[in-house]
């Protein structure tokens, strides 16, 4: 057994197992001089540290978090971690003042990673990408959902999904994987052609492997526009996968209204969304994932209406999307801290929407996202007495120790 004892705060989200809305965005069930008990994977009780020390032995090893806070480990529901490359020329570009569009057009954005990415091997990859599994359990972050989208060939989408399951299965970062096939039109062929090798070639194959649970759609005129949008989602659900969706990240070209239809599970970016189009998120219960982090990499002041959305009591989620060109961040605390300065979201709020409210969007708040009896025992120690400090400190990481399915996890490559 495992036991975490005298935390100054054991923030737990204990609570139903769904996605908070409204006033309970705020409730984060903190339990002062709080502790832990775990055996095996799971966590075994929650309570007072006076609680949990009456159940321990001589065979537990106990963690003094004296002075810390102790929260469940981040769920970043929105990354594109496995990718080669760079993309320093761009961010070099835009400090010149072009603009993300602007550099998509003449061949760089997301053709510059799908270049590099298609050169690169299976094993290659996978060496990057473990790399930064490490950078996201050095800040707090266990678990992820994680896109392919750099590949845009049959193979080279599947060796992306290919990856992402391997960092599942090889390093302590848990992760989920989606289908985003339809990131971009390859420069070799045009839209209508791309998107029925999508459809008819790319969507059979990752669902017959079982590679992926989601599909994803960059639904933006410039990219897939809602025609061919609605083409990839209707043969995702055809193939059983749930649906998630890039939309109004650039322009407001009605995707909210388009995941609405879909019912999808989710609808992220939603930086140019209006009031109708939340008011459509809503009626379909979509859950709206936020990404500051892009917002703040490209230079751009136009946030989400994040304190719109919670007054239509929508679930909002928040997420890195660590990408090399939009978000070059694994950072959750950076994040949350965007999400306090720039969104009007509290640090409770921003916490909320970073683990319970981001494990339901994957369908896992049974498993992750609270430190409650019988979920995964994924927990993170902060150097902190107080969990706002998460967030007020920005820039530092304050994790002190990571468990995942209660283990100390080393974040050093070996």
């Amino acid at each position: 057994m495992l036991a975490v004892v005298h935390a100054a705060q054991l923030v737990t989200l204990r609570g139903p197992a769904h996605a908070r809305r409204g006033n309970e965005l705020r409730e984060l069930a903190i339990i002062a001089d709080g502790a832990l008990l775990v055996e095996g994977e799971r966590i075994a009780r929650v309570g007072t540290s006076a609680e949990i020390e009456k159940s321990c032995d001589q065979h537990t090893e106990v963690v003094d978090a004296r002075g810390c806070v102790v929260l469940p480990g981040f769920v970043d529901a929105h990354t594109h971690f496995v990718f080669a490359g760079n993309r320093l020329d761009d961010f070099e570009a835009r400090a010149r003042g072009e603009t993300y569009e602007q550099i998509a057009q003449r061949g760089g954005g997301i053709q510059t990673t799908v270049r590099a990415t298609r050169a690169a091997s299976e094993d290659e990859l996978f060496s990057l990408a473990r790399k930064r599994a490490d950078w996201f359990l050095r800040n707090g972050t266990t678990t992820v959902e994680a896109k392919s989208g750099y590949g845009l060939t049959r193979e080279d989408e599947l060796k992306i999904l290919r990856v992402i399951r391997r960092i599942g299965r090889e390093t302590p970062l848990q992760t989920v994987p989606t289908f985003l096939g339809a990131h971009a039109v390859p420069a070799e062929t045009d839209r209508e052609t791309y998107v029925q090798l999508v459809i008819n070639e790319m969507l059979p194959r990752v669902s017959a492997q079982k590679l992926a649970e989601y599909c994803d759609v960059f639904c933006e005129q410039r990219y897939f526009d809602l025609e061919s949008s609605r083409l990839v989602l209707e043969a995702a659900k055809r193939s059983g996968l749930k649906l998630r969706m890039h939309v109004d990240q650039l322009t407001n070209g009605g995707g909210a209204a388009l995941a609405a239809e879909f019912g999808a599970t989710t609808a992220d970016h939603l930086e140019q969304t209006d009031r109708d189009g939340i008011a459509a998120l809503a009626s379909a219960n979509v859950q709206p994932v936020l990404l500051p982090g892009s917002v703040y990499a490209l230079g751009s002041h136009k946030y989400p209406d994040a304190r719109a959305m919670i007054q239509a009591r929508l679930a909002v989620v928040l997420a890195s999307d660590f990408n090399p060109g939009s978000s070059p961040s694994t950072s959750m605390p950076m994040m949350l801290s965007l999400a306090v300065t720039q969104m009007t979201l509290s640090p409770a709020e921003a916490i909320t929407a970073a683990t319970i409210n981001a494990a339901a969007s994957l369908s896992r708040a049974h498993e992750i996202g609270s430190l409650e009896q019988g979920k995964l025992a994924n927990f993170v120690i902060y150097d902190c007495a107080d969990y706002r400090e998460i967030a007020y400190w920005f820039g530092i990481s304050l994790v002190r120790d990571v468990f995942v399915q209660g283990r100390r996890v080393s974040t050093v490559s070996s």
